[in-house]
């Protein structure tokens, strides 16, 4: 088991930043991908950004290409979202999620373990 728990969530002007957490504790955090997801009012669960094992690869989703950054602390068993230039679409619950094995990262399906999420509100 894989216990993940996100924070950082919060209420932002648009144009504002805010930083996501998520600790990771049970099983070794090594070899599990990590991934972002949110889901806004009234949308499905959609991708935003993952970080492979041990963190070499990155991959984002189109709509924040260039305005979020994904990056892990495995000594700290964390990864994090580094979120820049926000716009009130970006209102969302952000969830993160861990996945092993031969994987597609952009996949919800994909992961076997997801946090209880944290939410982001953008004010315009």
């Amino acid at each position: 088991q894989v216990q993940l728990v996100e924070s950082g969530g919060g209420l932002v002007q648009a144009g504002g930043s805010l930083r996501l957490s998520c600790a990771a504790s049970g099983r070794t955090f090594s070899s599990y991908a990590m991934g972002w997801f949110r889901q806004g009012p009234g949308k499905e669960r959609e991708f935003v950004a993952a970080i492979s094992w041990p963190g070499g690869s990155t991959d984002y989703s189109d709509s924040v290409q260039g305005r979020f950054t994904i990056s892990r602390d495995n000594a700290k068993n964390t990864v994090y979202l580094q979120m820049n230039s926000l716009k009130p679409e970006d209102t969302a619950v952000y969830s993160c999620a861990a996945g092993i094995g031969k994987m597609t990262m952009t996949s919800k399906f994909s992961y076997g373990y997801w946090g209880q999420g944290t939410q982001v509100t953008v004010s315009s």
